[in-house]
């Protein structure tokens, strides 16, 4: 009897302290940020991005900035309208000519949005 009282100490010891961890872990969370998404669309505009690195930033919504939002729903319907995913496994770019001039005009006004806010 003694020995199943102190195996359910343990036990119930344990199971308490992970339980006290788990409830004082916070969540992680993942904000992207303006930088995040000027180095993601210079490096769909050097094809050095893969198809999953695009749908994990643009498909993930920005909810504590509005234009970056905007942004990423801009790039989101690049994708939607110019995208060539079918070529990104053979090393070709991720957006059509059009889509590409659009992806850097794009880039080019969030780069000089960001500079201002920084002012």
């Amino acid at each position: 009897m003694a020995l199943y009282l102190l195996v359910f100490g343990v036990c119930l010891l344990v199971m308490g302290a992970v339980l006290l961890v788990l409830m004082n872990a916070g969540t992680p969370r993942y904000r992207t940020e303006p930088k995040d998404l000027i180095a993601l669309f210079d490096k769909a505009l050097e094809s050095k991005v893969s198809e999953t690195e695009w749908n994990a930033q643009i498909g993930y919504p920005i909810r504590h900035d509005e234009y970056l939002d905007n942004v990423r729903r801009r790039a989101s319907h690049l994708m939607d309208t110019h995208g060539r995913r079918w070529q990104i496994a053979q090393g070709k770019p991720l957006l059509n000519q059009e889509g590409y001039a659009e992806l850097k005009a794009l880039r080019d006004h969030l780069a000089a949005h960001t500079a201002l806010r920084q002012r």
